[in-house]
C-alpha cells in the first residue's frame, strides 16, 4: 500500500456516502408527490454501492498526480426504485384521486429516511477522521525523516 492509498480509498467513500445522503433527501423531498412526469406516483430511491479498483482521488492541492494502481473502493453503482407498492389513501377531493376516491402515495417513511440519512452523515464522518489520522501519520512521517 502506497503513501497516499488510505487518502484515495477514504476519499472514494466521502463521494460515495454525499450521493447516499443526497438520494435520501430527494426521497424525504418527495414523501407527499403524488404525481411525477409518468403520472405515477414518487418512488422511493435507494443506492447501491460497488468496490471500485479505481478510485480517483485528486492531490491538486498537493502537486501530485494520481498514483499508478487500482486501489480498492467505494463507488456508487447505481440508485434503484423501491420496489414498494404505493399506500393507498381515501381522499375522495383529492385531483390525484382514482375512481373509487383512493391516492397513491409514495411508499416512504420519515423515520426510516432519517436513519438513513444520520448513517451516511456518520459514515462520512469517519471517513474524514480517517482522513485527518492519515495526514497526520504522514505529516509525523516526514518529521521523522528531516
Amino acid at each position: 500500500m502506497k503513501l497516499f492509498s488510505a487518502l484515495e480509498i477514504s476519499g472514494s467513500a466521502l463521494g460515495a456516502e454525499r450521493q447516499r445522503a443526497e438520494v435520501v433527501v430527494a426521497n424525504m423531498a418527495n414523501a407527499e408527490n403524488t404525481r411525477t412526469a409518468s403520472g405515477a406516483p414518487y418512488r422511493r430511491k435507494q443506492v447501491v454501492f460497488a468496490s471500485s479498483a479505481n478510485t480517483p482521488f485528486p492531490f491538486v492541492l498537493a502537486g501530485f498526480n494520481r498514483l499508478a494502481g487500482g486501489l480498492p473502493g467505494v463507488k456508487l453503482q447505481r440508485v434503484v426504485d423501491d420496489p414498494t407498492p404505493p399506500l393507498m389513501r381515501y381522499e375522495p377531493g383529492h385531483p390525484d384521486a382514482n375512481a373509487q376516491g383512493f391516492v397513491a402515495y409514495p411508499a416512504i417513511n420519515p423515520i426510516t429516511e432519517m436513519v438513513d440519512l444520520m448513517g451516511a452523515v456518520r459514515a462520512y464522518q469517519l471517513n474524514a477522521s480517517a482522513i485527518t489520522a492519515s495526514k497526520q501519520m504522514i505529516q509525523q512521517a516526514i518529521e521523522l525523516l528531516k
